[in-house]
């Protein structure tokens, strides 16, 4: 369905090219795919400059066209129909999308829900995208999602991500809250172009932990590095009690807010903006953008889908690279 719209920066999938013209026959959509990179200039390509593997180059992406950088499913495709035999194809489409930025012939990657399930009933040890990239590009990345809202952009990023509750506080470190937090305020710095940002931060415990009779990790492990991170310039206020951070009053002057685990912060984030809201991950070599949503296997192959989440993504993406792009040229 994204095919159908117009974009000036071009955009490639890479999927299984049989699958795509597979599913535009299902939905009835027109469909027409360039091989990317392509062979040679077409009527569809005319005007790129010599170099048409820059994926952001050239007139940008007109409806009912696509480039595809083929990867082959291992399996034929049925729509909601999860198959283990398509796991590895699955991870090698991230793999072709991070080579593709590592290399510079991408300016970003977007990616779409994947089901964690298949991939680990296949035998493939998976938690998610986040932690996938992190070993891909050997990083230590921060999960971080923004929604647009009436008061303004809401941005939540996460100390720890996908970890059962019971493990959260044995995750919790100094070390891991100081890189995480390190991380957010160098990235709102460098990609988003906030000079000094104003992070809020949340404490772990009902009421921030009150003063030790709910919990000690805001004592032990908050609080002595929000004063580490404040002596080395860094703007953080906190910790504070979870229920009430998010509260006008408090986002007011914010930019950013960090979560200490996934359910404290992200709740509230798609409840303000689902369906709108990017996930991005943070601290990478490169630029990767995501839905807020998972993969809604009853509505595959239907047409009965928002893609406000996946054009938000996409819209995210170009933005960032345009920043990019603006401050490697200064």
């Amino acid at each position: 369905m994204l095919a159908q719209q117009h974009r000036q920066q071009r955009i490639v999938a890479i999927a299984d090219r049989d699958m795509l013209l597979q599913r535009a026959e299902t939905l009835e959509l027109p469909l027409e795919l360039f091989d990317y990179p392509p062979a040679s200039l077409t009527s569809f390509d005319e005007g790129c400059p010599d170099d048409p593997a820059d994926a952001a180059a050239g007139p940008g992406h007109l409806p009912g066209g696509l480039f595809v950088q083929h990867v082959p499913v291992s399996a034929s495709v049925c729509c909601g129909q999860l198959d283990t035999r398509n796991a590895c194809y699955v991870l090698s489409t991230i793999d072709a999308a991070v080579d593709g930025c590592l290399s510079g012939r991408f300016a970003a990657m977007v990616t779409a829900p994947l089901h964690k399930g298949v991939i680990n009933d296949a035998g493939i040890t998976f938690t998610g995208h986040t932690e996938y990239l992190a070993t891909r590009t050997h990083s230590e990345p921060v999960m971080m999602l923004l929604a647009e809202t009436s008061q303004g952009p809401l941005r939540v990023a996460l100390a720890t991500t996908h970890l059962p509750l019971a493990d959260v506080p044995r995750f919790l470190t100094r070390k891991v809250l100081r890189r995480a937090l390190n991380i957010l305020h160098e990235d709102l710095t460098r990609k988003f172009c906030i000079p000094n940002p104003r992070i809020l931060v949340a404490g772990l415990n009902p009421h921030a932990g009150e003063g030790g009779h709910m919990g000690r990790e805001e004592i032990d492990v908050i609080a002595p590095v929000l004063e580490e991170l404040r002596a080395n310039g860094l703007q953080l206020i906190g910790p504070l009690p979870a229920d009430t951070l998010f509260t006008p009053q408090h986002l007011a002057n914010a930019d950013a807010v960090m979560a200490m685990f996934h359910d404290q912060g992200l709740p509230v984030l798609k409840y303000a903006g689902f369906g709108q809201a990017v996930n991005i991950t943070l601290g990478l070599p490169l630029i990767r953008t995501s839905v807020d949503h998972g993969t809604a296997l009853d509505k595959a192959g239907s047409g009965a889908i928002s893609g406000g989440s996946l054009n938000a993504a996409l819209s995210l993406a170009v933005e960032l690279a345009g920043k990019r792009q603006d401050a490697e040229r200064r």
